[in-house]
């Protein structure tokens, strides 16, 4: 599976663009602030019916203008699938697939199954657990349609449970209804809880064994997740929780407190980690995530990086070049962002892969290198 074509109209920085890309390795180079990223949270959008850095997508629309349109032609089980997303201030989000509008934009989610390694992921490392639950549901969603339903309808029964318990302070009458939450919220919390489980405990091997390709075993990594469900049924503590959500006004227990926690040598890397680590640990997780999609899915995921180089010693750029080549791991198609022409070109010389270089300046995406490559799907 791949990418074949990218067709733009007010997106972001561009006022239009079409760019068609080889299926195996795209390169964009060009200083700051010339529309690179925006090129990749493009193909998130085509991927998951949303930006990957704003989540306003009427922020998104070129300023000035009422609409943007992405559009992707990708090449799929020996089939063109036609990708449409346009969106329209004040008037939503339309996705169409071969002209077929999505009842739901949860329908589309899966299709063309993309990870996306950017600077952006520091979040991970360096904010909240709101954070890493996002990236859980987000890469578990790609695959497991039923879970994002379960999300879905999770957040909207808590939020109705929170809003019950605010009320309450004014109105006693809505007690016997927290009973009716507690259930709803209790067989959707556990479903969410066995899947995240389950997920974790098969990516956390594969994780551990990319990073110790790309840095070596001297560095021993690992993730743990913490839930409250761990600690018994999770109708029993929203139970006993009731008081002191009363007078909270919040529900202090459930899925929605989940974490996971990110721990090398033992200890959170967000305190042990140097830059280069921390940047290692993420491109390892994102890595995990590729290999996970892959085998559920069939299909090799569209790999996102962008400006992953910088803060990697030569070493980890060179083990990371090694699974970028055909030779390595067996990535399909891959988009690559970077400032640096020159580490770029040397990046470009060791893979043993087909690729297409191109330069954007000013919105404008202009092809300069090519290497041909053979075929894969």
């Amino acid at each position: 599976m791949f990418l074949k074509r990218l067709s733009l109209i007010n997106f972001k920085s561009y006022t239009q663009a079409d760019i068609n890309f080889t299926h195996r390795i795209n390169c964009f180079v060009g200083n700051n602030g010339q529309g690179k990223t925006n090129l990749l949270d493009a193909i998130h959008y085509l991927s998951l019916c949303k930006s990957a850095f704003n989540a306003i997508d009427s922020q998104n629309v070129r300023h000035g203008e009422e609409f943007f349109v992405v559009q992707g032609i990708f090449y799929r089980s020996n089939a063109e699938e036609n990708i449409y997303l346009a969106v329209k201030r004040n008037e939503g989000k339309v996705v169409k697939r071969n002209g077929k509008e999505y009842p739901r934009l949860a329908d589309h989610v899966g299709l063309v199954p993309t990870v996306m390694v950017s600077p952006a992921d520091s979040s991970l490392i360096l904010d909240g657990s709101e954070e890493r639950r996002k990236f859980l549901n987000g890469v578990i969603s790609q695959f497991d349609k039923s879970y994002l339903d379960q999300v879905i309808k999770y957040n909207r029964v808590l939020a109705q449970r929170n809003k019950l318990l605010k009320d309450l302070r004014f109105n006693s009458s809505g007690v016997d209804i927290i009973d009716v939450f507690n259930q709803q919220l209790d067989a959707l919390g556990t479903a969410i809880y066995k899947t995240r489980l389950e997920f974790i405990s098969k990516l956390i091997p594969v994780f551990q064994k990319v990073y110790s390709q790309i840095a070596g075993s001297d560095e021993n990594v690992s993730l743990e997740y913490k839930s409250q469900l761990a600690d018994g049924r999770f109708l029993e503590q929203l139970q006993a929780a009731f008081p002191k959500d009363r007078a909270i006004e919040f529900t202090s227990v459930g899925i929605h407190k989940d974490d996971l926690v990110l721990l090398l040598n033992g200890n959170p890397i967000k305190k042990e980690g140097s830059q280069g680590q921390q940047k290692t640990y993420l491109i390892a997780l994102k890595v995990a995530q590729f290999d996970f999609l892959e085998e559920i899915s069939g299909y090799k995921p569209v790999l996102l990086l962008d400006d992953i180089f910088d803060k990697l010693d030569m070493d980890r750029v060179e083990q990371f070049i090694r699974m970028l080549s055909d030779g390595g791991n067996g990535f399909g198609q891959v988009f690559i962002t970077d400032t640096n022409k020159h580490r770029l070109d040397s990046i470009l010389e060791k893979l043993d892969a087909g690729y297409t270089l191109f330069e954007v300046k000013h919105g404008n995406v202009t092809e300069i290198a090519q290497q041909d490559g053979s075929k894969e799907e």
